[in-house]
């Protein structure tokens, strides 16, 4: 089926179901002899998997990733790298009350008008299950990214949810990992964790904002015209579930610049070019500025919620529906390595495009 792969250079193809046997993916483009095992890519899945609190599904994933090709004596081939992840919790009988219904937000009826079937439980392929397998590329990714490029930082943060905002001058990347939300800014978590927990009890869900911010990256990655790399990385983080708006730099925010104060102005600094400002968010013209990429994404409420919603079946009658089993109260919480991963994957595709041309 297509759609399943991405990127060029450093393409990955994935496959498998919430509730099927396994997923997986396999990556084409590794150089041979980088070092690489399980233990590179397992603590980034950790970070994304389920049931780590009360905040997200209570679906109970082990998430444990297996190499099955590519790898000799722990390193790299240059042979297609093929990742396998079991699925262990799958409770298909909660869905069996919605599977000739259409749940609302979610891919059901599109999935059935396209292709004349679905599977029911969880959403087949349009879970969010598939997004394990982003993020284990997405290590691999980084891995390649940190054996070719020296000093790189590539980190992501939960900047907003439910229309609560964090406070910018609190920004502290300690933080990420000290909450459940991914959030810099302490204040803004411990509000946050009393705005979803009145939500979950409530049978809702709230939506989420997700910065993900990438330095040390060379100036000039990208391609002109088509392949522009900000048209890249909005077209990656919008193929993650739940993604309704993409953001490089100050996004729809610049429209409300006056153009001397949008244009980030340069001096040199040490013998290099030092920009004043980052409102492009590090790209101009489509290729990398040398400065921070900055990329957020918008992400929906989770559409899986208690309230009784009306809806329709495959058979067209009209009807309503309350969805079962366990889901994400705001699915931007794990949105958060996967938002990560994307953009490892595009920046390891563009890097690798990059050597290719002009051979540096």
């Amino acid at each position: 089926m297509p759609g399943n792969a991405f990127g060029q250079a450093f393409r990955i193809v994935t496959w498998g179901e919430s509730h099927g046997p396994a997923i997986g993916c396999t990556i084409d483009g590794l150089p041979p002899r980088m070092p690489l095992s399980e233990a590179d890519i397992q603590p980034h899945l950790d970070r994304r998997k389920p049931g780590q609190s009360r905040y997200t599904t209570q679906r109970r994933e082990d998430d444990l990733v297996r190499i099955l090709s590519g790898t000799f004596e722990g390193m790299t081939t240059g042979t297609p790298l093929a990742l396998e992840i079991q699925n262990a919790d799958q409770r298909s009988k909660d869905y069996s009350d919605i599977a000739d219904k259409f749940r609302p937000g979610h891919a059901d009826y599109t999935y059935w008008a396209k292709y004349g079937i679905r599977d029911y439980r969880g959403g087949g392929r349009s879970s969010a299950r598939e997004t394990a397998m982003r993020v284990a590329a997405g290590a691999v990714a980084l891995k390649l990214l940190q054996h070719l490029l020296d000093d790189i930082k590539l980190r992501a943060a939960l900047v907003e949810m439910g229309g609560d905002r964090i406070a910018r001058e609190n920004w502290d990347w300690e933080q990420v990992g000290a909450n459940p939300f991914f959030c810099p800014d302490a204040p803004a978590a411990d509000r946050w964790a009393k705005r979803l927990d009145a939500a979950r009890k409530q049978g809702s869900s709230l939506g989420a904002v997700v910065e993900v911010v990438a330095e040390g990256f060379p100036p000039g990655l990208g391609e002109p015209v088509y392949d522009k790399l900000d048209a890249d990385l909005a077209k990656a983080m919008m193929s993650i579930n739940a993604v309704k708006g993409v953001e490089i730099g100050d996004g729809f925010a610049a429209a409300h610049l006056p153009g001397e104060e949008n244009a980030d102005e340069m001096r040199i600094q040490d013998e290099q070019v030092d920009f004043l400002s980052n409102h492009a968010g590090g790209v101009l013209g489509g290729l990398s500025t040398g400065q921070p990429l900055i990329v957020r994404f918008a992400v929906k409420p989770t559409s899986s919620i208690l309230s009784p919603k009306r809806t329709v079946d495959r058979f067209g009658r009209e009807t309503e529906i309350v969805t079962k089993g366990r889901h994400d109260p705001c699915v931007g919480i794990r949105a958060v390595p996967v938002g990560e991963a994307m953009m490892a994957l595009v920046l390891a595709d563009h890097l690798l495009r990059h050597r290719a041309q002009i051979g540096l």
